[in-house]
């Protein structure tokens, strides 16, 4: 097998827990392949760099191997290669993250009568 449709090459590589989620994800504009949209039946060969989301973060890898098969997560990181630039660069997104959280930190407890009272006041005058 030298190519493969993108939706089943997504969904094989653990990029998408469904195919559906990976046609979606593609038809909304969401994934590039060789820095151009592309549509679910395009076909993937090796050498191919796609950039696709994953959460919070969104990788840029090349394709090594095609599968239309899904198995476990270790068989499918054989599929591709993630570019050196895409590592750093969610590295350092999630960095920002974790960061961002620290200074919003959540209250230790519930609010109580008073401070409630404090709350709705606040919202009523509209935050003056």
């Amino acid at each position: 097998m030298d190519s493969v449709r993108l939706d089943k090459w997504l969904w094989a590589a653990r990029f998408f827990k469904t195919r559906a989620l990976a046609k979606k994800a593609i038809e909304g504009g969401k994934v590039e392949v060789d820095g151009a949209r592309a549509k679910t039946s395009k076909s993937v060969s090796p050498g191919m760099l796609i950039r696709a989301p994953q959460g919070w973060d969104v990788w840029e890898v090349e394709v090594l191997e095609v599968s239309e098969q899904r198995r476990g997560a270790p068989e499918a990181r054989r599929l591709y290669q993630e570019t050196e630039q895409s590592r750093e660069r969610r590295e350092r997104e999630a960095d920002q993250r974790r960061q961002a959280n620290e200074v919003f930190k959540h209250p230790l407890k519930r609010p109580d009568k008073r401070a409630r009272r404090d709350i709705k006041r606040f919202q009523r005058e509209g935050g003056s």
